[in-house]
């Protein structure tokens, strides 16, 4: 249920909001749980500048807010990557309201997590992290963004499934809940013992992946965090060869998938992708789907590596070699990562 400003209805009675959810009463969690009130203060809010020559400018905004949730006590706050990639400028909202100056501390495009740091104490628990794994369709969950119990919303697992997106983007295990969040960029999802198990990335019509108009969330399961945190701290960025990215935006219609955006200056545009291109094959073997066109993508090597994509161009079958590059070495970032 929403109100009609598109806030989700406020939890006032927290051991009633438990038993709704299927978690339990406040009284009956773990004695070394926190509470319900020190989990949703670790939820905080978000907001960053991005200078107008950011690649993603024109696509994300200049002015990205959201919520983030605080994870260690030095003030690491982790949230979806799209608020804050090329970002020039970053503050944090606690929950009783005082603004924080924070910094970009890193950022992974495969996972699609990025972390900041607050310049100043945030007085505030860190929320424990849990396992994603364990969870299953039907479970109980509690989604959390900024602004306490008027923001936090209960919800159930309705799917664990391949998530692929447009840009570039394959997460193997996506959790999809429902009802809907209306504020879901960078929620935190609870599971049943108060941990921390998924970020918020998306709303989306299909949750249940069965074709049918059924709104939901989709989540990026926290257990993507764990192996990648601490190259994440320590610099910026994940350690190792990274999956090649050839710039383009393609879109699954009716069995095809079509270039639907080529982005500037990437390798695509500079190989001679165009909109409008039907994406066939990649160096020969054919392509079922947009999660399959990407595995066959990243099969031919790491950032660097040369793709060969099978293209229908008009009416013409042709076949082009992108030099794919690492995306990250094509966005104007204003830190090391």
């Amino acid at each position: 249920m929403m109100r009609k400003n598109g806030h989700a209805n406020g939890v006032k009675d927290i051991p009633h909001f438990l038993m709704a959810v299927g978690l339990a009463t406040a009284a009956a969690w773990p004695a070394q749980a926190q509470s319900v009130q020190e989990l949703l203060a670790a939820v905080v809010r978000v907001r960053t500048q991005v200078p107008p020559d950011a690649r993603t400018a024109a696509t994300l905004g200049r002015e990205r807010e959201g919520s983030g949730i605080v994870i260690d006590q030095g003030g690491l706050v982790l949230t979806i990557g799209y608020l804050m990639v090329e970002a020039s400028g970053a503050e944090i909202t606690a929950q009783d309201g005082r603004t924080i100056p924070a910094q970009v501390a890193g950022y992974d495009n495969e996972s699609g997590f990025g972390l900041l740091r607050a310049l100043e104490p945030l007085q505030v628990r860190a929320m424990p992290i849990g396992r994603s794994a364990d969870l299953k369709e039907r479970d109980p969950v509690l989604i959390a963004s900024a602004g306490g119990a008027d923001m936090a919303a209960p919800a159930f697992v309705v799917a664990r499934r391949e998530f692929a997106g447009s840009w570039e983007y394959l997460l193997d295990d996506a959790i999809f809940t429902a009802p809907p969040h209306p504020a879901w960029s960078g929620a935190a999802l609870i599971s049943s013992d108060g941990k921390l198990v998924g970020v918020g990335s998306l709303i989306v019509g299909d949750a249940m992946g069965t074709s049918t108009h059924f709104p939901g969330n989709m989540f990026v399961p926290i257990d993507r965090l764990k192996p990648i945190l601490a190259d994440l701290i320590a610099d910026g960025r994940i350690s190792g060869p990274v999956k090649p990215w050839l710039g383009l935006t393609t879109e699954e219609f009716r069995g095809r998938l079509f270039v639907t955006r080529v982005t500037a200056e990437g390798p695509g545009e500079k190989a001679g992708v165009k909109p409008g291109d039907v994406v066939l094959g990649v160096n020969g073997e054919s392509v079922t789907s947009l999660g399959d066109f990407y595995r066959k993508v990243w099969k031919q090597g790491a950032a660097g590596a040369e793709v060969p994509l099978n293209l229908l161009q008009g009416a013409a079958p042709r076949t082009i070699t992108v030099r794919s590059a690492n995306r990250l070495d094509h966005l104007h970032l204003t830190t090391t990562y």
